[in-house]
């Protein structure tokens, strides 16, 4: 196991100040998990992207709070160091303040996160401000917002046009002025991307598909080993095709076991010729 300390809140804030990125992946279950502790990834976030990565659905809407909090459970169980986020899914904070806190509160107390992240911009800084009363860190998400893909055209680059962009950086400083710790950027344009970081004051800014100039980076950890057969998006670095892999080995195994040559004695347990004679012998009584 890593013997790495903590990650907390004051680390984080100490990359930022001393400009040392920060790296942030997505993450759904035990094993892999584990894998990001060795690696010493900085934050983990338990995404709703689940739904469509891990439980096949084409959005991110059908996923529950149940969810979220059973895959959060797990991956605070194989990656007890990294800051951990819960990701708040669709209708468990919009209706109302109260049900944002109860929903945030659900995530610290069951699953053991850091922290929790939510979806939109100055429309949900009463939400924000009440999570935040609760004592639970909050880190916002513009831009690209699943939730909202619908109202959005479709998963598209948001920010092109600058009245667009300006809306973008007024909801980035709504957010600030709540108090959310950091603030996710999905796939908006790189220099509007840098133009929020660098008037950025007390909270630091995380880029998925949104430039190099961001205090760090997030990428869905299904699409950088090739794991999500629908579609690759075009801001996932695909660092090795383990998807390929496990399927060539899938096809072998059913070839093996097709023709024999699979298992091998190496692969099974046997009995002893004593036991077995013994065995033979109880049989015909």
């Amino acid at each position: 196991m890593s013997d790495r300390k903590k990650v907390t809140l004051l680390t984080l804030f100490k990359k930022v100040e001393d400009g040392v990125p920060i790296t942030m992946l997505t993450c759904y279950d035990y094993p892999t998990a584990h894998f990001q502790e060795q690696a010493e990834v900085d934050m983990i976030l338990v995404g709703d992207s689940l739904g469509m990565t891990m439980l096949g659905y084409d959005s991110t809407l059908p996923v529950t709070m149940n969810d979220m909090i059973r895959h959060t459970q797990a991956v605070r169980r194989g990656s007890p160091n990294a800051w951990l986020i819960g990701d708040m899914p669709y209708m468990s904070y919009q209706p109302s303040v109260e049900t944002a806190i109860r929903s945030a509160g659900r995530f610290m107390a069951e699953a053991s996160c850091d922290a929790i992240k939510l979806e939109g911009g100055a429309e949900i800084v009463p939400q924000i401000k009440g999570i935040l009363a609760a004592g639970i860190p909050v880190m916002g998400h513009l831009g690209l917002t699943p939730q909202s893909v619908s109202a959005l055209g479709g998963f598209r680059v948001q920010g092109k046009g600058a009245v667009q962009a300006k809306k973008i950086m007024d909801d980035a400083k709504a957010l600030e002025e709540a108090g959310v710790f950091a603030i996710l950027f999905e796939m908006i344009p790189d220099r509007l991307s840098t133009l929020i970081t660098d008037r950025m004051e007390t909270c630091f800014n995380i880029s998925l598909g949104s430039g190099p100039d961001a205090h760090g980076q997030l990428l869905i950890y299904h699409d950088m080993f090739g794991l999500y057969p629908k579609f690759k998006p075009r801001m996932a670095k695909v660092y090795a095709d383990a998807g390929k892999l496990i399927t060539d080995g899938l096809k072998e195994y059913v070839d093996e076991v097709k023709n024999k040559t699979f298992p091998q004695p190496e692969n099974w347990f046997g009995i002893s010729d004593e036991e077995y004679d013994e065995l033979m012998k109880l049989i015909k009584g």
